[in-house]
């Protein structure tokens, strides 16, 4: 059975680090005896370090919300996924659509970035999703599959089961719109079916899709509850401790 995974990705939020104490301070005692549920949080760059202070002993893990595909180098602004590793984080967010909208990030650019991230034993989360435009015209399924050969080219099929996807519906993504649970778990089926396609059953059965989308504490347990939903990647909920905890325990039981 796999193990729900909830992502916290507070993007440009709570940056500064006495921003991160103030949510971690009230979260971590509610979610101390979770253990059926992986927790990670991604906060900006210059709040990780006190992230991992303040998470340490517990089960919860911390991620970097971006990282570049080489170790050092004259890179200019970039961060090394080596970096990330040494100080502390085990998960890095790829691919999110604010990434490939906003900054042009190619499904080849993500290919490199996701490779590197298993190479140093980070473990990637891995965004992919449609635009408005491409559901209301028919073309989701099109998008998904185009987007998946592209940004998983060259994974085996061990490298598949150590990452995360992340079904982001860009629709959905800061709209307060999300895609209603039977639109949500077409989709998942969709993308573990390609996975079957491409690997076998028992690879697909084993990697963990999340959902991402405006995901809040009064649409999570109907979410969570699909069978191929494997947790979600939340965004504006996590930048309060009550709303991710309340999340967190939606997913409990699935």
């Amino acid at each position: 059975m796999r193990k729900p995974i909830i992502g916290a990705n507070w993007k440009m939020y709570r940056g500064v680090p006495s921003e991160a104490e103030e949510i971690l301070r009230e979260l971590v005692p509610k979610v101390i005896d979770i253990k059926n549920v992986d927790i990670v949080i991604a906060p900006p760059y210059t709040s990780i370090i006190k992230t991992i202070e303040l998470i340490k002993n517990t089960s919860i893990k911390v991620g970097a919300q971006n990282m570049y595909y080489e170790e050092k180098g004259a890179f200019t602004g970039e961060i090394s996924p080596l970096f990330l590793k040494k100080i502390g984080c085990e998960y890095v967010i790829l691919g999110h659509s604010e990434r490939r909208n906003i900054f042009n990030e190619t499904d080849e650019l993500i290919n490199k970035k996701v490779k590197k991230a298993l190479e140093i034993d980070l473990t990637p989360i891995v965004c992919i999703g449609e635009h408005l435009d491409e559901r209301e015209n028919g073309k989701t399924k099109g998008v998904i599959e185009k987007q998946f050969e592209m940004t998983f080219d060259g994974l085996n099929q061990e490298d598949m089961i150590k990452l995360i996807i992340a079904y982001e519906p860009i629709w959905a993504i800061g709209t307060g719109k999300t895609a209603t649970p039977e639109q949500a778990e077409e989709i998942h089926m969709f993308i573990r079916k390609i996975i079957e396609d491409k690997y076998n059953k028992d690879t697909a059965e084993r990697v963990r899709i999340q959902y991402g989308g405006s995901i809040k504490p009064s649409n999570a347990r109907e979410l969570f509850s699909k069978a191929n939903i494997d947790g979600g990647l939340v965004g504006g909920a996590s930048l309060q401790a009550e709303s991710l905890y309340q999340i967190i325990k939606s997913a409990e039981n699935y």
